[in-house]
C-alpha cells in the first residue's frame, strides 16, 4: 500500500538519491520484515493484504510456490509500469518483486521445520498473534516505502491509472486505489483465498498507520542524520 503524498518515486529508473546507502539498508530491512509479516499472516489465516490474497488464491490452482506465483503476478504489472512510467522502477521494485514472496517461502519452511505441525491451528495462537503480526507487516511496509527506491509494480499501477485518466470527472487517487485493491481482494476470494479481517483492514483503514510509521523512519534518510 502506498499513501499518496508520502512517497516520492525516484526518476530516472534506479536513481541513487541522497543517503543511498541508508536507503538501501532501510529497503532491505523493510523487505525482510514485511516478508516475515506476510508469512505469518498466511499461517494464521485471518486474511492478508489484497495482493497477497490474490496470489494465495492463484496457488490453489497451479503447482507453484507462493514466491514463484507472486513473481509471475508481479511481472504482469511490472510490464505495465515499464511501458507507462519507468520512473517508478528502482532497486526497491526488484527487491519487492522477488524478495517478499521467496522470503515468505523461506520463513514458512522454518516454521514447518521447527514448530509443531498444529502450532498455528489453535485459535488462541492465531488471534494472539494477530496484532503483533499486523504491526510487523506494517513496520516492514513503512520501512520499504520510506526508503523511496522505487515502487512495487502492484503499487505503481494505480498511480499510472490516476495520471492517465483525463476525464473531467476523474476519480481521486484514493478511489482508484480502493478499486484496485478491491479487485484483487475479489479475485482472491473467487479463487478460494482467505479473506478476513486483516484483508479489509489493510485495504481500507491502515493507510494512516503506515504514514505515521514512515514519518518516524524518515530520520534515517535525512541529510542531517549522522550515518552515511
Amino acid at each position: 500500500m502506498i499513501i499518496p503524498g508520502t512517497v516520492k518515486t525516484p526518476s530516472p529508473p534506479f536513481a541513487r538519491p541522497p543517503k543511498f546507502k541508508n536507503r538501501m539498508l532501510l529497503m532491505i530491512s523493510g523487505i525482510l520484515i514485511q516478508a516475515l509479516g506476510v508469512s505469518l499472516l498466511l499461517k494464521i489465516k485471518l486474511g492478508t493484504d489484497p495482493c497477497t490474497c490474490f496470489t494465495q488464491g492463484v496457488i490453489r490452482y497451479v503447482p507453484l510456490s507462493f514466491g514463484t506465483a507472486q513473481v509471475l503476478c508481479h511481472l504482469i504489472t511490472f510490464a505495465i509500469v515499464c511501458i507507462c512510467d519507468r520512473g517508478k522502477i528502482g532497486f526497491g521494485t526488484i527487491g519487492n518483486m522477488f524478495g517478499i514472496g521467496y522470503l515468505s517461502d523461506f520463513y514458512t519452511m522454518l516454521y514447518d521445520r521447527f514448530l509443531p505441525a498444529d502450532f498455528f491451528e489453535s485459535a488462541a495462537v492465531r488471534y494472539g498473534l494477530l496484532l503483533p503480526v499486523l504491526l510487523v507487516f506494517l513496520f516492514g511496509a513503512a520501512a520499504y516505502m520510506t526508503a523511496d527506491l522505487g515502487m512495487s509494480p502492484y503499487d505503481g499501477v494505480p498511480f499510472i491509472l490516476s495520471d492517465r485518466i483525463k476525464s473531467t470527472k476523474r476519480p481521486s487517487f484514493r478511489v482508484i486505489r480502493i478499486l484496485w485493491d478491491t479487485s484483487f481482494l475479489l479475485g482472491g476470494f473467487l479463487l478460494g483465498s482467505v479473506v478476513g479481517i486483516v484483508t479489509f483492514a489493510v485495504a481500507f483503514f491502515l493507510g494512516p498507520v503506515i504514514a505515521w510509521m514512515q514519518k518516524k523512519l524518515e530520520r534515517f534518510i535525512t541529510e542531517n542524520h549522522k550515518t552515511v
